[in-house]
């Protein structure tokens, strides 16, 4: 399969970190052969390390609830995956979230949180808000980290619940850590 394009990031104000990095070094530890991602700004710097890595292979979505489908046949076909979205897609996966659940499909989900902390955008609200219910109430096991020097551990932690527990479990990636964006900036 072809790697698809570098995606750039947006300008968005908040702290730089080398968390990406880390994410990454903990998905390659886990085995973690697939990635399923709705471009997204506060993944932007994962993405990329995903799609320039060739054992990864990183699968562009046009809606989240692909990205159940795909990790359920990477699971099927016996390889791990992550599912890389922002908290404003957690709604499109609900559905989905029930076959996965009753099936025991390992998944693994990293969300970049909107509508939280420093949010301008009034759409983004009402789902950041309901995320990690809406999340809880389907199933999932959720992990909330809103310290960038927290978030490696934290996926480790998930990786292994879900791969070697047979759970769904989703680490929200607060948006103090991958920062508010702006209208003027």
């Amino acid at each position: 399969m072809a790697k698809t394009a570098t995606i750039k990031p947006k300008k968005k104000t908040g702290p730089d970190a080398r968390w990406p990095a880390d994410v990454f070094r903990v998905l390659k530890d886990a085995d973690v052969k697939q990635v399923a991602y709705v471009p997204d700004a506060g993944h932007t710097e994962l993405i990329n390390l995903c799609i320039a890595d060739n054992a990864v292979r990183s699968v562009p979505l046009t809606a989240e609830q692909e990205g159940v489908a795909v990790l359920t046949g990477a699971w099927l076909g016996g390889e791990a995956g992550a599912l890389l979205m922002q908290s404003s897609g957690v709604g499109n996966i609900i559905n989905m979230l029930g076959m996965a659940n009753e099936c025991r499909i390992p998944l693994l989900m990293l969300v970049t949180m909107r509508g939280d902390w420093g949010e301008f955008n009034p759409w983004q609200v009402p789902m950041g808000q309901a995320t990690e219910k809406a999340l809880v109430a389907a199933g999932v096991i959720v992990h909330r980290v809103d310290d960038p020097d927290r978030i490696a551990e934290t996926v480790e932690s998930a990786a292994k619940l879900a791969f070697d527990a047979g759970r769904m479990v989703a680490v929200l990636i607060g948006q103090r850590v991958v920062g508010f964006k702006s209208w003027t900036k």
